[in-house]
């Protein structure tokens, strides 16, 4: 099973970036979305930017995904 995670772009330098999500960053890269700008939420699987979603679905999987984590923990 693959997962994909929503986290917001918080810095872009050509086809490289910077997500993040909850206070953890992660660098990524945006080959796969050229168009892509600062403060857009796109879903990360494995380091790689694969698709910009809408701000209140990224927020909406992240409530989730966090009532999921906190049924485990």
């Amino acid at each position: 099973m693959c997962l994909a995670i929503p986290m917001r772009l918080v810095e872009i330098d050509g086809a490289a970036g910077v997500a993040e999500v909850d206070g953890v960053s992660r660098q990524v890269r945006l080959d796969l979305l050229p168009e892509v700008s600062l403060g857009d939420y796109v879903l990360i699987h494995a380091g790689l930017a694969i698709a910009r979603v809408d701000p209140d679905y990224a927020q909406e999987t992240l409530a989730l995904l966090r009532s999921l984590a906190d049924e485990v923990y």
